[in-house]
């Protein structure tokens, strides 16, 4: 291989009308192979609500290896060496026990303040932090996505205003971040260009495609590239046109359905799990054209009602979890938490089909998978169901295990590190998990 100090910008961009397109990371954007000794960081955080059952969740191993994978965890078989359990976490600062406090806690750490109006204060959260420092090179400080069309306001539980349940990520204590459910609106966010809100509508009913757009400038670049690379962008773009193809199909399907489910935006898909997968995508594709480097995705919502009929599952999740002990409703929740785990795995797996300089997508990658809410039945807050994936700088494949609680603000305050924020403190945490930091 011959390396020359000419190379393409790391910010090269496909333009055509309405249409901006970041490419993935080629050979050709690493004069002297810098790019392979000075990988790009990225975090993301999933967020589950209502805990889970523990009992199905957490691994029989001691600390230490990662052994035979619980029943909660075991689609992760594929990836489990990048995948650390963490056992006995908590957030103090959730209680007094309420679905407002576990959402709005999980990244922040901090004790959201009781009121039903619009003087809601609770604090910087983690991936805000991350993206202030991360986020400041791409397009995208951050991106922060969901499932549930969020429409609720005043006061949801308790007596806490709405605003904590419907958001996860907080720029500032009085700040909260609207999160995306609608594909279509994410895609646009990641290649459009924006402009009026009339104007983005009218895109919508088009079933032209982005590629079509910016064809020009890709038979251009095409032309550039060596052959190793033009197999990198037929990749991705073949990506970005199924996963378009799917946002399509979902917008039409919808347009011919005489029911609409009034907890899902319409437009997308009618499945649970093609809505998951598509959300999950854009993520991918985010990531790998490096529009933004900081991820928020609310795979459910505190006290959804969502029933999940294509597992079996006819019943809506919140009652479930206020089961009383009873071992029917326990295993249906146990049911649910499986399902959505095994949505994450197929992220995961993505993102290490991925390649990314020297090592793939999930090599360069941490995400914090998990909820803010440890027994729901109990409402309590500790003995979290916590996992952290990818970041190939640290090995995978082990159960950490606390036989005393400790915060979850420590492993906030470790990703964050590992992420290239060097932090003293975060909320309340007592110190860095030594295990999880950069080799």
């Amino acid at each position: 291989m011959i390396v020359t100090r000419k190379a393409l910008p790391r910010r090269t961009l496909l333009r055509g009308l309405g249409a901006t397109l970041a490419l993935p990371l080629l050979d050709a954007m690493s004069p002297a192979l810098a790019a392979a000794a000075k990988p790009i960081r990225r975090i993301g955080y999933c967020y589950i609500p209502m805990g889970a059952h523990i009992t199905d969740w957490t691994p029989a191993s001691p600390n230490g290896p990662l052994g035979e994978l619980s029943p909660a965890l075991k689609s992760l078989a594929a990836v489990k060496d990048h995948i650390t359990v963490l056992t006995n976490l908590e957030l103090r600062n959730a209680y007094p026990g309420t679905h407002a406090t576990s959402n709005a806690a999980f990244l922040s750490a901090a004790t959201a303040k009781w009121t039903e109006s619009t003087d809601y204060h609770l604090a910087t959260t983690a991936d805000q932090i991350a993206a202030q420092s991360i986020g400041q090179a791409t397009r995208l400080p951050s991106l922060e996505l969901a499932m549930d069309l969020l429409s609720t306001v005043g006061q949801c539980d308790n007596g806490y205003a709405c605003v904590y349940q419907n958001n996860l990520s907080w720029s500032s204590p009085t700040t909260p971040l609207p999160a995306e459910a609608h594909p279509r609106v994410a895609f646009e966010r990641l290649f459009g260009e924006g402009g009026p809100a009339d104007a983005r509508r009218a895109e919508l009913r088009k079933d032209s495609s982005l590629l079509d757009w910016v064809k020009e400038d890709i038979a251009r670049l095409q032309n550039k590239l060596g052959a190793g690379d033009r197999g990198k962008v037929s990749q991705y773009l073949d990506t970005v046109r199924e996963v378009e193809r799917r946002v399509q199909k979902a917008e039409a399907e919808a347009a011919t359905s005489k029911l609409q489910d009034l907890d899902r935006p319409i437009g997308v898909p009618a499945s649970y799990a093609d809505h998951a997968r598509l959300m999950f995508d854009l993520q991918v594709l985010a990531l790998q054209s490096d529009v933004t480097r900081v991820i928020t995705f609310q795979l459910a919502r505190e006290t959804s009602t969502r029933t999940y009929p294509e597992i079996g599952v006819p019943d809506p999740h919140h009652p479930l979890t206020h089961n009383g002990g009873d071992l029917e409703k326990l295993a249906k929740v146990a049911k649910i938490n499986a399902f959505h785990v095994s949505l994450f795995a197929y992220f995961l797996e993505k993102l290490k089909a991925t390649p990314d300089g020297d090592g793939s997508l999930l090599d360069h990658t941490t995400y914090l998978y998990g909820s803010g809410m440890g027994n729901a039945d109990k409402h309590d807050h500790t003995n979290l169901p916590i996992l952290v994936a990818g970041g190939g700088r640290t090995p995978g494949g082990r159960h950490i295990r606390y036989e005393k609680a400790e915060p979850l603000a420590n492993l906030h305050l470790t990703l964050l590190d590992r992420a290239g924020v060097r932090l003293d403190a975060f909320a309340d945490s007592r110190g860095k998990i030594k295990e999880l930091l950069s080799l």
